[in-house]
């Protein structure tokens, strides 16, 4: 039995038309039913981002956005138009955007409530010229339409994907290795307070279905080790905390691979870091989502409209590549975005029905990808991963 630090009750859990959660992989949905299933009787294990925790310290240091010069360059605004941005965040690229195009209007989206705060605020700064949303990208046609704006009607989008600074930053919100606090993860905080978290998924499936998500999420190589040290620890005490997950990974490994791996400026990387990305990604229904928010970009785009869309892992710019090309993804969970390197061969995407379509929705404006300059990524190395595409809306 799993006891609640909150007092609360998973009553019919998701799989609802509001907040249904579609997994990208096979086993990872056959994982998301079996978690919803045996959670359906038992208390959750979040706190939630908003209850206290004295032992832990949210000191946010100042939100450096990502490529903003390469982003101000490709989205190409002119005064009086209206941009989509998809997830405000710290609102970095929102600042600079009103800061650089006269009387330009922003659509500031994030399902973040912190998020939607400081767009708020923002909003009371620039009288008319910000208009916060609260919500998904599953939600945005929604949103828009409750605003009276259009489909067709947007002149740029930018849709900034993955975990924004100011969530990594607050220990309360269970995103960090660095910091501890509870392990939670859930991009929409209490917004729906049903939901589960990365404490209930660590605690609640078997190891089958956690091995499969940290290969198809984390493209972990070592997913059936890390998911038999989680199921032999919580058999002791339920993982709960950010640091002692992290503890719990690093602890079925020598000390040998455990200070082996490396990040991309070839700095040292904790071992779980692969881990935390593939619960989040499944807590949160990052990839679907994604997909979702693509589509819906498309819908809001005015003809020649810009898109920008940075994406900081393998698997979100796969699925924006893939996108991009017009693939059919309409059935994401009999896509592979994994490299399968079994017999030294990769696994691709395979759309059967795709031909080469004289009609197609995008024209790149930079065929090539672009990435962060050097002097960027030693001043903010959180993106030093990132990578931004750009087209037009034909």
């Amino acid at each position: 039995m799993f006891y609640s630090t909150c007092g609360g009750h998973y009553k019919n859990m998701l799989f609802n038309a509001k907040i249904m959660i579609w997994k990208t992989s096979p086993a990872a949905l056959t994982a998301w039913r079996s978690l919803m299933w045996k959670l359906s009787s038992a208390a959750g294990l979040c706190s939630g981002p908003g209850s206290s925790d004295s032992s832990v310290s949210d000191e946010k240091p100042p939100h450096t956005p990502v490529m903003l010069k390469e982003i101000l360059h490709y989205l190409d605004l002119k005064p009086a138009q209206v941009v989509l941005d998809m997830t405000f965040g710290g609102g970095g690229h929102t600042k600079a955007i009103l800061n650089t195009v006269p009387e330009v209007t922003v659509l500031a989206l994030d399902r973040d409530p912190e998020a939607i705060s400081l767009a708020q605020q923002l909003a009371k700064q620039h009288f008319g010229r910000v208009k916060p949303l609260l919500g998904r990208f599953s939600e945005l046609e929604a949103l828009m339409s409750n605003m009276n704006i259009k489909p067709g009607s947007i002149d740029a989008v930018l849709l900034d994907a993955g975990c924004s600074s100011m969530q990594m930053d607050q220990a309360k919100r269970g995103f960090s290795l660095s910091k501890d606090g509870p392990l939670d993860m859930r991009m929409d905080g209490e917004r729906y307070p049903d939901m589960p978290c990365a404490a209930d998924v660590v605690n609640t499936l078997d190891q089958q279905a956690l091995a499969s998500i940290l290969t198809a999420y984390g493209e972990e190589r070592h997913a059936r080790k890390i998911a038999s040290a989680i199921v032999e620890a919580r058999r002791v005490n339920p993982i709960t905390r950010t640091h002692q997950l992290a503890s719990v990974v690093a602890g079925a490994f020598p000390a040998s691979i455990v200070h082996a791996r490396k990040d991309r400026l070839h700095r040292p990387a904790h071992i779980a870091t692969k881990t935390f990305q593939a619960l989040r990604i499944f807590v949160n229904d990052e990839l679907k989502e994604l997909h979702t928010g693509l589509c819906a970009a498309r819908s809001a785009l005015k003809p020649g409209g810009r898109l920008c869309v940075i994406t900081f892992h393998s698997l979100e710019d796969r699925l924006v590549k893939h996108f991009l090309q017009d693939r059919d993804l309409s059935h994401l969970e009999q896509c592979h975005f994994i490299d399968n390197k079994r017999n030294g061969r990769r696994e691709k995407l395979v759309d059967k029905n795709r031909e080469c379509n004289k009609n197609a929705h995008w024209f790149p404006v930079q065929r090539k990808v672009v990435t962060p300059e050097k002097d960027d990524v030693r001043e903010n190395p959180r993106g030093r991963s990132a990578k931004l595409r750009v087209v037009l809306r034909r």
